[in-house]
């Protein structure tokens, strides 16, 4: 097994620089404040693309930003295509290790992954990073296909003190050959739908927290933190290479009111 650790410094200084990198990335869409890139994959690296989504957000100050992406309840609430979310153990005073499944666009097979997940705020930079793991008594399901998250996370950068932008960066195995209509789809539509949609979850997270345990926030306050602890070494890397893929390639698109389908955003 190949060990596991939290991301440090380093880690979280990389992965800023990439989600404000502008050379090598592809224009995919750009409207109304949102903005969505695509890079290829590195010749040596797994080959799946990274994407890369931003917003500008000109009411909604930072803080609340990175409250609403920590806040596993909230997000219960606004994300129509979760199908489970869950925080499995504490990791560290910034890490944890969590379950996330997922509605894909029908006739499409539902994924789902297991994370582990750091933050570290640094200066007016907000971020929580990503990347898949094993864990003992989270086996892949027969009804989902495990995804892997090589690398996903976001940054959010305050420009005021009533705003920010929001960058999602996320390179995603999905475990199967998908149809070229899914990969157009998830970069010019569901995509910046998706950030859309965190915007207007953001915007109502204040009045709703106030009637929701207004002063719990263990991602800010590590003492409240109510998880058990979890030794590293109970964990593993989790290879792309290690699971089944699943050829979806022909599959046609259906009409569907399921959700908005945006994909692994956990």
């Amino acid at each position: 097994m190949e060990p596991v650790q939290v991301p440090d410094a380093d880690a979280f200084r990389a992965f800023q620089a990439q989600c404000e990198a502008e050379r090598g990335w592809q224009g995919r869409y750009s409207r109304e404040g949102v903005g969505v890139w695509v890079q290829p994959p590195p010749p040596a690296g797994p080959a799946v693309h990274t994407v890369k989504c931003c917003i500008d957000i000109q009411d909604v100050p930072a803080e609340t930003v990175y409250d609403v992406l920590h806040d596993i309840e909230y997000r219960r609430k606004w994300d129509m295509n979760v199908i489970d979310t869950h925080d499995i153990a504490r990791l560290a005073t910034n890490a944890d290790v969590g379950y996330y499944s997922w509605k894909c666009p029908k006739p499409l097979k539902n994924r789902d992954v297991v994370t582990l997940r750091s933050w570290q705020v640094v200066d007016k930079s907000y971020m929580i990073i990503n990347f898949s793991v094993k864990h003992p008594q989270y086996p892949p399901r027969k009804d989902l296909v495990r995804a892997v998250s090589i690398l996903a996370g976001y940054l959010v950068q305050s420009t005021g003190p009533n705003s920010c932008t929001l960058t999602y960066l996320a390179q995603v195995d999905p475990k199967g050959k998908l149809p070229k209509w899914v990969v157009n789809k998830a970069s010019q539509y569901l995509a910046p739908r998706m950030l859309k949609k965190m915007h207007k979850a953001c915007l109502k997270y204040p009045s709703w927290k106030q009637q929701h345990n207004v002063s719990v926030k263990p991602w800010l306050y590590p003492e409240q933190n109510e998880l058990p602890t979890m030794m590293l070494s109970d964990l593993a890397l989790q290879h792309a290479a290690s699971l089944e893929n699943i050829d979806e390639s022909s599959l046609s698109e259906v009409k569907d009111e399921r959700g908005d389908h945006s994909g692994s955003e956990n």
